[in-house]
């Protein structure tokens, strides 16, 4: 009864149903054989060859990608509003080998493009810092990033060259990766001190980047990177200015973005190793150290240019500028344990960010996590997983507050530290559908802001529910 259950869901597109949850049914699966169209639900995307659009530009080098994210999140305590918001991303992406398009070995030419759509539910609801999804932007059709990558001779060592998203290789956790809240992508730390928060998604950059493998487990990533894509002052720099709403402002006028980051691996042909027994069951893990430095001018957090607080009714309001930024950081990604001769395995990992609280909003982020692998019985492809971040409000700017309060006479909220937890499950239905359901629970929203709509109070800790779909066309 189960079994045709869930084929009957699967042909209406329901695919997570409980039979599944509890583990694999030999009557779904013959059903199922029976029953589906050949292939469907074991392809690797949706739309398989596009009427031949793909076998036709893989005769020339060329790679096609296309998915949607659609997700549904609200929070249902908490925040300036209550309620629940869609928000969206299509991706595309052409790849093209430049040797079995032109006989030029080492190349590939890269161009990609977004759509986002819907309504970003942290910016409406939350008034949080570590935004609730990593999709959330203005609304737009952009180009993303226009890059071409060399390999040198050697071997040993690659070029890139052109618009360039930096947050696809640089301060990347692999574990951070499963979960919703922007910051276990792209971190918190840059995300409020980098001018508009750097070349990272939606955004990026004209730029550098040179990518070096010794013979072992080391490598080293470094580029420079034009720090501010759509080129506008520190604080009012949004995505849509001028030409940055299609992303082909192509900004060069404000500072330069050096990074460099070293990476060793431990057991990296582990990773792929599915077949290990009890004594052989080597853990990969990824450790990371890196450094950026921005050559452009940042504003102090709490003093005018003539020494005075901002807050100070005296004051220019014009904020002391500080010649340069920058911030030092270490990602952990390490597998504790494995099972032997099957698919569970349990990862961990951690990403801490410093820098100096004078010119900075947030001079220390943090997340950190657990993954589950196959957390249940015949699921194989899914993961459970619980994650921490941590967003702290510099001194220098919780000082500020305490001067605003002193000069107003009146409470005056000092900001100090935002927290979040995060629990989700990714449930693969098919290798081309992903379906995601998640929680996430904010402490101390804006690190302990004045709510708008009662300013005797702070904005309360917010509970957000939410599930993200994830198809490849």
């Amino acid at each position: 009864m189960a079994a045709a259950l869930c084929v009957a869901l699967a042909r209406l597109g329901l695919g997570f149903c409980l039979a599944t949850l509890l583990g694999p049914d030999p009557a779904r699966a013959q059903a199922q054989a029976s029953e589906e169209p050949s292939g469907f639900w074991t392809r690797d995307t949706l739309l398989d060859d596009v009427g031949g659009l793909r076998s036709a530009l893989d005769k020339v080098g060329g790679t096609l990608n296309l998915q949607e994210m659609s997700e549904v999140l609200g929070n249902v305590t908490g925040g300036i509003h209550r309620g629940a918001t869609y928000d969206g991303l299509t991706t595309m992406s052409l790849r093209l080998d430049t040797d079995k398009a032109f006989h030029w070995p080492g190349g590939t030419f890269n161009v990609s493009a977004l759509q986002i759509h819907g309504r970003s539910l942290s910016a409406n609801n939350l008034a949080n810092l570590q935004t609730v999804s990593g999709i959330e932007a203005d609304r737009a059709t952009r180009l993303w990033e226009l890059w071409y990558q060399q390999a040198l001779p050697s071997g040993k060592a690659e070029v890139k060259i052109g618009q360039q998203s930096i947050d696809q290789e640089f301060i990347v956790s692999q574990y951070a990766g499963l979960y919703l809240n922007t910051m276990m992508g792209w971190p918190m730390l840059p995300s409020a001190d980098l001018y508009a928060g750097g070349p990272a998604y939606p955004l990026s950059s004209l730029g550098i980047r040179l990518e070096t493998q010794w013979d072992g487990p080391l490598k080293l990533l470094g580029g420079v990177f034009d720090d501010n894509p759509p080129g506008g002052p520190f604080a009012n720099d949004p995505q849509g200015r001028d030409g940055e709403a299609s992303g082909t402002r192509f900004n060069l006028g404000t500072g330069a973005l050096f990074i460099g980051e070293l990476q060793y691996a431990v057991n990296p042909a582990a990773a792929a190793d599915k077949s290990c027994d009890a004594s052989s069951c080597a853990l990969p893990g990824t450790y990371k150290l890196g450094i950026w430095y921005d050559t452009a001018n940042f504003p102090d957090q709490r003093f005018d240019s003539t020494g005075l607080s901002l807050a100070n009714p005296a004051s220019s309001g014009m904020a002391r500028q500080h010649n340069g930024n920058f911030s030092v950081y270490g990602v952990v990604d390490q597998m504790i344990w494995r099972e032997p001769g099957g698919p569970r395995s349990l990862g961990v990992f951690g990403r801490i960010m410093g820098a100096p609280a004078d010119r900075n909003l947030i001079d220390m982020s943090l997340n950190a996590g657990v993954n589950l692998k196959a957390p249940l019985p015949g699921r194989d492809d899914d993961t459970f997983g619980i994650g921490y971040g941590l967003a702290k409000v510099s001194g220098r700017a919780g000082a500020l507050d305490q001067d605003r309060a002193a000069f107003t006479g009146t409470a005056y909220p000092v900001r100090s530290a935002e927290h979040f937890i995060e629990v989700t499950y990714q449930y693969q239905a098919t290798p081309w559908w992903q379906v995601q359901p998640d929680f996430q629970y904010v402490i101390n929203p804006g690190g302990g802001i004045q709510n708008p709509q009662n300013t005797t109070q702070r904005v309360g800790d917010e509970a957000v529910f939410g599930v993200r779909m994830n198809i490849v066309f």
